[in-house]
């Protein structure tokens, strides 16, 4: 199902700025229970990378209306939300008035292993680099060649992920997910002012640690860090939290910390669907 400018149809306009030059932002949801899950946060970032890209912010509450429309009859699903600055004319200059388009879709929930969550997956480091960018830095915008170069290096089923480091070297995060290691019972993640995206469930965790004080470091990180930690995990809306058991040719345990906050996270969803 698609919700088009609160209309049911999937035709963007051929000029629109988000189809022409990827000029706009997106949102990634889980549905749960009919409810999309941790919505005033996808909404507060949204608001957020609009002010970045000078793009006017959608009406939350239309917005808010639109979505529980489209998700109404759904138990579980992904809805995806994006805004784009609009039609305009050819050129990079910003149409005036900005008119933004919002497109909300929904779509099934992807079928992955349960092992994945209790067993972990297996992830490799890529060869493409994400651009320092410290404007677009946080933000889920609509330019992702780089996780789609990314994704395209490798083809074994078996590898579910990859880690992507910036121009510099140091580690970001996934194609799709944030990322999280402990060493010593210290969680680290790394630092997103120059690039890559502030996930959700990765500040979801992030509250998680401060509450329950453990210890927790956001800065650069080199990759041998990741190799030399004792538990590995990533995360995102749609996947929640998964550990990594191999990273290359490096095998981690899923350790308590890591359970631990999938433990907190489960009810963490459940909890949101009560609200």
């Amino acid at each position: 199902m698609f919700l088009l400018n609160g209309e049911r149809r999937q035709y963007v306009d051929v000029s629109d700025r988000g189809f022409q030059y990827g000029d706009g932002l997106f949102e990634t949801i889980a549905v749960f229970n009919s409810k999309p899950l941790f919505w005033r946060r996808h909404l507060a970032r949204l608001a957020k990378g609009c002010e970045q890209l000078l793009i006017p912010p959608p009406d939350p509450a239309l917005l808010t209306a639109e979505a529980l429309r489209i998700t109404s009859s759904a138990d579980s699903a992904v809805l995806k939300l994006i805004v784009t600055r609009g039609s305009g004319g050819r050129g990079y200059r910003q149409p005036q008035p900005i008119v933004p388009t919002r497109l909300l879709s929904l779509h099934p929930s992807p079928n992955y292993p349960d092992e994945y969550q209790t067993d972990g997956i297996i992830a490799r480091f890529c060869d493409q680099r994400l651009a320092i960018s410290p404007r677009l830095a946080g933000i889920k915008h609509l330019n992702r060649l780089e996780q789609i170069l990314a994704r395209a290096e490798w083809r074994d089923d078996a590898i579910q992920e990859g880690l992507m480091l910036d121009g510099d070297g140091y580690v970001v995060e996934g194609t799709m997910s944030n990322l999280f290691f402990v060493k010593n019972g210290v969680l680290h993640t790394p630092s997103l002012v120059r690039c890559g995206i502030a996930g959700i469930v990765r500040q979801l965790v992030i509250d998680f640690a401060r509450r329950n004080e453990i210890r927790l470091l956001e800065q650069q990180f080199e990759t041998t860090s990741v190799l030399e930690a004792d538990e590995v995990f990533v995360t995102n809306s749609v996947i929640g939290i998964w550990p990594v058991k191999r990273l290359d040719q490096q095998c981690f345990s899923v350790g308590s910390i890591t359970r631990d906050i999938q433990q907190w996270y489960a009810g963490a969803r459940i909890e949101e669907t009560n609200l």
